[in-house]
């Protein structure tokens, strides 16, 4: 079993209320990471645990058992040294079984003077969860993409309008019911709880993407060992998403098919030699493979190797092209396509994929929202991903009202002065000594200024 920890540098003493912990199941790997928010709104990682994956194939878990022991060493490796009472985690689910439709709803008001609250915008939204979907699905996620108030359309934000009919456009994303009970089982088998579910090309997006290349037109291709997931942005709005049940792990196969060599051998050609575009192999050189004992040692060109590579990569790069051109935004993406995923760390993809698509491609590392001090390890495209959930995860415990607790009377303090006091700083001893002072005095000065009944003022 691979292992990796990486020593995180702690700015400050670490407020337990304040840590996220988010954990990627993936095909090949099974990523947990664990961190907080700095006072500048970036997220600071404080320990990331990544270990191999056994019991996942296409991003679907496959062995439970294994999935189980993936998840606890993974969140062991990333907690070392830091002893923190994890308990809940931020999960990604990917997998062919994701499919996304779009649909349209509409909300006629009763009360025409009122303006369009909350309630009128959850109200849409719960009415999306009540859709006929094909037997054994269920809805993952419900995202809102432009309103109409009165035949008044392209509205992104309309809280606070007036009208008397809402109607909107919805991007529903959908998932198998098995899978997702199958990977909560994981989770809560390892001894944790699932605070939320979150599609990964989605969380991805939140680890590589600009807010302006999400508002110019972007598309995100995260390759990962089972699965290519796509995202596309315009207008800052989520238009389609898609998973390709194909990734590196076919790549591998192929490598291992059309060079006869073992499945272990044929991973490490495509990572130290291999290369998605074959025109770009200069130096023809002659990579020679330790046979098996008693066999001669198999040799095979650097430019044979490529091109094994490049019509498997293609193929991949054509299902991605064909989603794009489904979300019928391929015309207007300024941002061009942005590759991540382990996938994406071949050599010259990004050409490849610039000459297939016809547009601009970059590899895209998780370090946009990342506070400094972050250790190299953790901006390789792999842990897009598990960071991407993490800053979702972060998100959504900033809009949570603050937690409180209870604080038992004293000695000195009757039951009737027992209070809940929220936990946002806890006043020192000095200051609470200085506010009972400064009533005091307050107090003092009223009762000098304030007249008696028999006083003369005048």
């Amino acid at each position: 079993m691979t292992i990796k920890r990486f020593n995180i540098h702690q700015s400050k003493q670490i407020d337990p209320s304040e840590v996220v912990a988010a954990l990627d199941i993936g095909t090949t790997k099974v990523c947990a990471a664990i961190g907080r928010p700095d006072e500048y709104g970036k997220v600071e990682i404080l320990g990331i645990g990544k270990v191999e994956s056994k019991g996942v194939l296409r991003g679907v878990v496959s062995n439970i058992d294994k999935t189980v022991s993936a998840i606890s060493e993974a969140i062991k490796i990333a907690n070392r040294g830091l002893d923190l009472p994890i308990k809940e985690l931020y999960v990604g689910i990917a997998g062919k079984h994701i499919r996304s439709l779009q649909h349209r709803g509409i909300l006629t008001r009763d009360d025409f003077d009122s303006v369009i609250s909350k309630e009128d915008i959850q109200a849409l939204i719960n009415d999306m969860h009540k859709l006929v979907l094909p037997p054994g699905d269920k809805i993952l996620h419900v995202i809102p993409q432009e309103y109409t108030v009165d035949n008044e359309s392209g509205i992104v934000e309309p809280v606070g309008m007036s009208g008397a009919r809402l109607e909107a456009n919805f991007h529903i994303i959908t998932g198998q019911i098995a899978a997702v009970n199958n990977i909560v089982r994981c989770v809560e088998l390892a001894g944790f709880k699932v605070a939320d579910l979150t599609l990964e090309p989605i969380a991805s997006a939140a680890a590589v993407l600009t807010a302006q290349e999400k508002e110019a037109g972007v598309a995100l291709i995260d390759i990962g060992g089972g699965t290519t997931d796509i995202t596309v942005f315009y207008e800052g709005i989520i238009r389609h998403t898609a998973v390709i049940p194909l990734g590196g792990n076919v790549v591998t196969k192929d490598v291992k098919e059309g060079c006869t060599v073992m499945n272990e051998q044929a991973e490490k050609l495509k990572v130290r030699f291999g290369s998605a575009l074959s025109d770009e192999i200069v130096d023809n050189r002659i990579i020679t493979i330790p046979g098996l004992k008693g066999h001669k040692p198999k040799e095979i060109s650097e430019r044979n190797l490529a091109l094994i590579i490049q019509a498997r990569v293609v193929e991949i790069l054509k299902s991605a092209a064909w989603e794009i051109k489904k979300s019928n935004c391929s015309q207007k993406l300024i941002g061009g396509i942005v590759l991540t995923g382990g996938g994406s760390l071949l050599r010259h993809i990004d050409m490849l994929c610039e000459f297939q698509m016809g547009m601009n491609a970059r590899l895209g590392v998780p370090v946009e929202h990342l506070a400094h001090g972050y250790s190299q390890n953790v901006t390789s495209p792999i842990y897009a991903t598990a960071i991407g959930l993490l800053i979702q995860g972060i998100q959504t415990e900033s809009q949570k009202p603050k937690k409180k607790f209870f604080v038992a009377p004293t000695e000195q303090d009757s039951p009737e002065q027992s209070e809940e006091i929220s936990v946002v700083e806890p006043a020192s001893t000095a200051t609470i000594y200085r506010s009972k002072w400064f009533s005091a005095i307050v107090k003092t000065a009223k009762d000098f200024f304030e007249p008696t009944p028999d006083s003369n003022l005048y």
